[in-house]
């Protein structure tokens, strides 16, 4: 028996190495990776440039604390907030993981505005860590630490009348994802939206956007912040952000950044200089190879071409995508997995969500198209 913590059900194989879009396991079978590492690889497993900045990094120096002064991760810094010009966004703080960057926006709303309250939605998912759990909508994973968490107000997703019906004014921030993959790519209309910003602006309510999924181009733009048109106090990313490598970015708005002083947040860890290269490579392969717009229209292709017998709609933006199935999901996803095809399940069992490498080749979107149709015949 492994000496390793049991916690997760894990892919029925043993995974050895990957490349792109595929993943391999340890006995040779090839499997084209629609899952993403949980919407992790967003270069594709094994990028030659981010494993190239990687090892360069890994030559020049492994490691080094906020104690020094790292040009990598000034460099790091300005190339993430280039990329999200126009989001509102200005100063970032690097920790570890997407938990850890909700932990650190929705600690620094409670500090910043002097409430004890946070306000989040049905079907959000935003992390494990105290303050992240007490806005996560999971019972499974919450109810055992209920008496540890924060007061919070747990309101319905795109319902205008519930905002309207909300008194923000002792509430210290509202914490929403763009699109709440884990239950079930979930979206909310363009006016819920505006009604929301306009809402917690009146009340001095910091609005933390949890871009951890929908951020650095998966949904067709380099935030879907920008593709709503809202500006929030704080945005949090973490999964693709270094194409693998452990991260997670808290970022703030000019005026949310003014109330941080020296000592409010810190992490041994958080952007060492391993991960702001990989940071760094990231951002310019999504460049390089216009990986925000290959995204947009391979979502756009995909909602086109897989609606169907087995699939009633395609739900979500780029490539954080939901099969909504007639039938329960889990015979498609074995189909798939037969198929040598790694999907994601969801909190709704008639959604299987799409979460690949923004490089997932067109040979792979057309055999996933012809898999589902096949089920459908």
């Amino acid at each position: 028996m492994s000496a390793l913590l049991d916690t997760y059900a894990a892919w029925p194989f043993e995974l050895d190495h990957g490349r792109n879009d595929v993943v391999v396991s340890a006995d040779g079978v090839a499997y084209t990776d629609w899952y993403g590492g949980h919407c992790v690889t967003l270069t594709g497993h094994c990028h030659p440039h981010v494993v190239g900045a990687i090892k360069a990094q890994a030559d020049k120096l492994l490691f080094y604390s906020a104690a020094a002064k790292l040009s990598i991760r000034e460099r790091a810094a300005d190339a993430l907030i280039a990329h999200l010009a126009g989001a509102g966004v200005e100063r970032v703080f690097f920790c570890n993981s997407g938990a850890e960057a909700n932990e650190n926006a929705l600690k620094m709303a409670l500090k910043a505005t002097g409430r004890k309250r946070i306000a989040c939605f049905e079907g959000g998912w935003h992390g494990r860590t105290l303050l992240a759990l007490s806005a996560t909508d999971d019972p499974k994973i919450v109810a055992p630490f209920a008496p540890f968490l924060v007061p919070a107000t747990q309101l319905p997703f795109n319902d205008i009348g519930a905002l309207l019906a909300t008194n923000f004014s002792d509430i210290a921030a509202v914490i929403v994802e763009p699109i709440q993959s884990m239950s079930g790519i979930r979206t909310a209309s363009s006016a819920w939206w505006q009604t929301l910003r306009a809402r917690t602006a009146a009340a001095g309510t910091w609005l933390i956007i949890d871009e951890i999924q929908t951020g650095l181009g998966r949904v067709g733009a380099s935030s879907a912040s920008l593709l709503m048109g809202i500006k929030p106090e704080a945005m949090t990313l973490a999964k693709g952000l270094a194409s693998g490598m452990p991260i997670g970015a808290t970022l703030f708005s000019a005026s949310a950044a003014s109330t941080i002083r020296q000592g409010d947040l810190g992490s041994t860890f958080g952007g060492g200089p391993l991960a702001m290269a990989a940071l760094i490579a990231t951002l310019e392969v999504i460049a390089d190879e216009d990986l925000i717009e290959r995204a947009a229209r391979t979502g756009a292709l995909l909602k086109a071409q897989l609606p169907g017998a087995a699939v009633a709609s395609v739900l979500g933006e780029g490539m954080l995508l939901g099969l909504r199935t007639h039938e329960p999901g889990a015979s498609l996803k074995k189909h798939l997995y037969d198929r040598r095809m790694l999907v994601g399940a969801s909190g709704d069992p008639h959604v299987l969500r799409l979460m690949p490498p923004l490089t997932i080749s067109d040979d792979a979107v057309a055999a996933l198209t012809s898999a589902i149709n096949e089920l459908g015949a």
